[in-house]
C-alpha cells in the first residue's frame, strides 16, 4: 500500500519541479536574452560597450541558471525541520553573477539607459535572495530596492537631462518585481515539496498503525494460550510420578490448547479472525485518505443492519481490502467512492475510482484477487464484477441478504432512503 500510496504524488511533484525549472531559470534567460540581448544588436550602440556587455551577458546567464538550478535541486532534499535552510549559494558561480552584473550595469547606465541597466542587477537580488532564509530575504530586497533609486537618479542629475523620477523610481520597482515573480514559483514548489513530504509520512503512519493493531492481534491470541500451555505442562511434568492418569489428561489439553493457538493464528495471518466490511471500511477511509485521495463513503443503512452472515460479510470485506490495494497500486486516483446498499434482496458493494491506468482485470498475489474472489462470491450465491466506467473503473460485489427492519417513529423518514457518510 506504500508504494502505491506515493507513486501518484511523486508523479505530480516531478511535473511541478520541471515546470518551475522551466518558469524560474527559464524566465531569467529569456529576460537577459530578450533585454541585453537587443541592445547589444542595436545599431546605435557604440562598439566599445558591445564586446565587455556581449562576453558579461553569457557569463551572466551561465551563472544564474547554475545558481538556480542548484537551489531547485537543494529544495527537492529533505531539510530536518521545517525551518531548516540548504545554505548559501557557491562563491565562486555568486562572484561571477555579480560581476557579470555589474558590467551589465555600468555600461547601459553610462549612455543613460535607464531602463536596462537594472535588469541584471535585479535578477542577481532575486537569485542570492533564494537562498537566505525570510528575515535576510525580506532586508535584501528592500535594501536594494531602496539603493536602485541612487544610480540612474543620480546620472540623471549630473546629465541634466530631465528624467530624475524615472531613473530613479523605474529601477526599484524593476527589482521589487523582478524579486517577486523569480520567489513567488520557488516558494509553491517549497510549499508543495513539503505537503507531499507530509503525506508520505502520513501513510507511513497509517501503515505501521495497520501493522501495530495486526501484533496486538496475535498478542492477544498467542500470549494467553501460552502461558496456559506453560503452567498446564508445568503441572504436568509434577504429575507424571504422583498421578500419571491426570498426567495424560493434561497433556490432551496442553495438544488441544495449541491446536487451537495455530488455528487462531492462521486465521489472523488469513484475515479471518479481524477481517470484516465494517472494519475494512474504516481502514479504507483511513489509508486513502493518507494517500491524498479524495475518498466518500455511502452506507445505507438497510444494507448495514441486513441479515448477512459473518461469512458474507468476511467475503465482502476481502473485496474492500482488495479494491482499496488496486486503487493505491494501479491508479493515479484523486477520488474515490464507496457505496453500500440494499438492492432487490442483495447486499451490494460498490467501490470507484478515477485515474485509471490499464489495469482492466487486476488480480493479486496471494489468492485474494479480484478473479479468486469473484469465484467464491459466485459460491455463495453472489457476484462479483469489475472494469470501467468511463474514465472510472469500478468494482461491484453482490450477495444474498435478508433485509431486518429498523425501528423508527412515524414522523422519522425511510431508513432505505437516506445515507451515512
Amino acid at each position: 500500500m506504500r508504494d502505491g500510496a506515493i507513486e501518484g504524488g511523486t508523479a505530480g511533484l516531478t511535473s511541478f519541479r520541471r515546470y518551475t525549472w522551466w518558469t524560474v531559470p527559464g524566465m531569467t534567460v529569456a529576460v537577459l536574452a530578450l533585454f541585453v540581448g537587443a541592445w547589444v544588436l542595436d545599431g546605435d550602440v557604440p562598439l566599445w560597450a558591445r564586446g565587455p556587455v556581449a562576453a558579461a551577458l553569457v557569463v551572466e546567464v551561465w551563472a544564474c541558471v547554475v545558481l538556480l538550478s542548484r537551489r531547485l535541486a537543494l529544495m527537492s532534499m529533505p531539510m530536518p525541520t521545517p525551518d531548516a535552510h540548504p545554505g548559501g549559494p557557491p562563491l565562486g558561480r555568486l562572484i561571477a553573477a555579480v560581476g557579470a552584473g555589474v558590467v551589465l550595469a555600468a555600461f547601459p547606465l553610462a549612455l543613460r539607459n535607464y531602463g536596462l541597466w537594472p535588469v541584471a542587477p535585479a535578477l542577481v537580488v532575486a537569485v542570492v535572495a533564494t537562498y537566505l532564509p525570510p528575515p535576510r530575504r525580506r532586508l535584501l530586497i528592500v535594501s536594494a530596492v531602496v539603493l536602485a533609486t541612487l544610480p540612474g537618479g543620480a546620472v540623471s542629475l549630473l546629465a541634466g537631462d530631465g528624467e530624475p523620477v524615472y531613473a530613479a523610481l523605474f529601477p526599484a520597482g524593476l527589482v521589487a518585481f523582478t524579486a517577486w515573480v523569480t520567489l513567488g514559483p520557488l516558494w509553491a514548489w517549497d510549499t508543495a515539496r513539503r505537503l507531499d513530504e507530509a503525506r508520505r509520512l502520513e501513510a507511513e503512519l497509517a501503515v505501521r498503525e495497520e501493522r501495530l493493531r495486526f501484533a496486538g492481534d496475535l498478542h492477544d491470541i498467542q500470549g494467553h494460550r501460552l502461558q496456559v500451555i506453560a503452567l498446564k505442562s508445568e503441572l504436568a511434568s509434577r504429575l507424571v510420578e504422583p498421578d500419571p492418569a491426570r498426567a495424560a489428561a493434561e497433556l490432551k489439553e496442553i495438544r488441544r490448547l495449541a491446536a487451537d493457538a495455530l488455528s487462531d493464528t492462521r486465521a489472523v495471518v488469513q484475515g479471518y479472525r479481524r477481517t470484516s466490511l465494517d472494519n475494512e471500511i474504516g481502514n479504507a477511509t483511513r489509508v486513502l485518505a493518507a494517500a491524498g485521495i479524495d475518498a466518500r463513503m455511502t452506507l445505507d443503512p438497510a444494507a448495514v443492519a441486513a441479515g448477512l452472515t459473518d461469512s458474507a460479510r468476511h467475503l465482502l470485506g476481502l473485496v474492500m481490502r482488495e479494491a482499496t490495494t488496486n486503487v493505491l497500486r494501479h491508479s493515479q486516483a484523486r477520488r474515490a467512492d464507496v457505496g453500500f446498499r440494499l438492492v432487490d434482496g442483495h447486499a451490494r458493494l460498490r467501490i470507484g475510482n478515477d485515474g485509471t491506468e490499464d489495469h482492466d482485470h487486476p488480480t493479486g498475489l496471494d489468492g485474494t484477487g479480484l478473479r479468486t474472489l469473484a469465484e467464491r462470491l459466485r459460491a455463495a450465491g453472489g457476484e462479483l464484477t469489475w472494469g470501467r466506467d468511463g474514465d472510472r473503473f469500478v468494482v461491484v460485489a453482490e450477495l444474498p441478504a435478508k433485509p431486518t427492519r429498523l425501528p423508527r417513529s412515524p414522523e422519522s423518514p425511510n431508513p432505505a432512503d437516506g445515507a451515512a457518510r
